[in-house]
């Protein structure tokens, strides 16, 4: 059933950039936005080679001898790839009915993001390096692969953790605690000359052996220090197993959802939607019809 109508215009009012009904950016839309399709994938897999390449570039400039030899070449790809990052935005923004929605989404940034520095570079030449933040973009590789059932597990776990923060408050709180009265002890058990030149270090000390990491900076000398040592590098095994014992028993208490699609809401623009499911679960309006492509049946 769909929203009931006040419901719906409430819901409507709070939806960002909308899919267009009809026409050229319909079709341009299904291409660029959806991957359910031959074509919306071949277009995200092109994309996706080009990032990749693109992050390459940047990273074989930032080399003293690459550049050196094949600096112009190099220079030439990066305007190449911003021109063409260029392009893909703006037809981004094109085929959505609400593109300045779209421009201030997390995904809109980021394309901004990834052609503002190369542009920027003319003026102040430091900014280069910042090329490399379009990386994020590769985001979208769970769109590609159809993995739409990851994207909803990354919501459950991330729904498991806030579900059960209140117990790994706690389970920190209690580790603070520990830290810093057993670093505290080791400050009196070692003293500045074996290293231990303050509370604060023997704390930082006791953090890295209890979480097992053990940069190795700073060691116990003493017998009743390495006592110390190897209680807190034991208690290090459990500590690490509770909070995910406590994130893994909420998640594997959460339901299993059907396959999902990336098949988007013509208002809401929400992703992951069952193959079987009619309306949209975000804001009620009717979903577009599920078609595979030729041979995937």
């Amino acid at each position: 059933m769909t929203a009931p109508p006040a419901d719906r215009t409430s819901r409507k009012e709070a939806t960002r950039f909308g899919r267009p009904d009809t026409g050229w950016r319909l079709r341009l839309y299904i291409i660029i936005f959806e991957a359910d399709t031959r074509a919306g994938r071949a277009f995200d897999l092109v994309l996706l080679a080009l990032i990749l390449t693109s992050v390459t570039v940047v990273m074989l400039d930032s080399v003293e001898a690459v550049r050196t030899r094949w600096g112009g070449l190099l220079t030439g790809l990066e305007w190449f790839f911003t021109v063409t990052f260029t392009i893909e935005y703006v037809l981004r923004l094109s085929c959505v009915r609400q593109p300045k929605r779209y421009a201030l989404s997390t995904f809109g940034v980021i394309d901004l993001l990834a052609i503002l520095p190369t542009y920027l570079a003319m003026f102040f030449p430091g900014l280069h390096a910042l090329i490399d933040v379009r990386v994020l973009r590769l985001l979208r590789i769970f769109r590609i692969l159809k993995l739409g059932a990851y994207v909803h597990e990354f919501s459950e776990l991330g729904n498991a953790i806030l579900a059960t923060r209140r117990k790994i408050i706690v389970f920190l709180s209690f580790v603070l605690i520990v830290v810093v009265v057993m670093g505290t002890l080791m400050y009196v058990v070692e003293g500045p000359e074996n290293g231990y030149t303050s509370v604060p270090v023997a704390i930082y000390w006791a953090i890295s052996t209890l979480t097992t990491v053990g940069f190795g900076d700073i060691t116990p000398k003493t017998d009743l220090g390495r006592l110390i040592a190897s209680m807190m590098m034991l208690m290090g095994w459990g500590t690490l197993a509770v909070p995910t014992g406590i994130v893994s028993a909420e998640f594997a208490a959460r339901r299993t959802h059907p396959e999902t699609t990336t098949r988007t809401c013509h208002e809401c623009l929400s992703e992951g939607h069952s193959v079987l499911a009619k309306f949209c679960a975000d804001c009620g309006e009717k979903l577009p019809p599920y078609q595979l492509d030729a041979g995937e049946g």
